[in-house]
């Protein structure tokens, strides 16, 4: 007798409904592409920057990159990346609160633009997190020998 494993469904049942979970997908592929776009457009950045800020301007780009790749894990896949889900959101929330600092300490550039963009985003990621239930992890794989 051959053994057979059983496989988890492609989105495993997790008591979310269609509906919240596209709204989930949907928000999670638009932060895909803004982080994408934002990439794009921060080679340009990347190029004129002076010897002072190239690293930190390509440090940036390359965080545009990987974000957009995580949002597109989390898009496809939202419950089998259990952690990944709280990193991106507590990244996003972070920098929204050092940036809401600065804007009280003042002076500093980027603050409102950070405001705006991350805790925009810190807000879209947690409302798509509590709609697809994120939190709510793939059940276990079971095999039969």
């Amino acid at each position: 007798m051959t053994p057979t494993i059983k496989m988890p469904a492609t989105e495993p049942r997790v008591g979310v409904s269609p509906v919240r979970q596209g709204i989930a997908r949907y928000a999670l592929w638009l932060a895909a592409f803004g982080a994408g776009v934002s990439a794009v457009i921060s080679a340009s950045t990347v190029w004129q920057a002076d010897s002072a800020t190239t690293v930190v301007e390509t440090w940036r780009a390359y965080g545009y990159v990987v974000f957009a790749g995580l949002f597109v894990l989390l898009a496809l896949r939202p419950h089998r990346y259990r952690g990944v889900w709280e990193l991106v959101i507590a990244n996003k929330v972070a920098l929204t609160a050092t940036a809401s600092g600065y804007a009280v300490h003042g002076g500093i550039a980027g603050s409102a633009a950070i405001i705006i963009w991350d805790g925009g985003l810190s807000v879209v990621l947690i409302v798509a997190y509590i709609l697809c239930r994120g939190w709510a992890g793939v059940p276990p794989v079971t095999g039969a020998a």
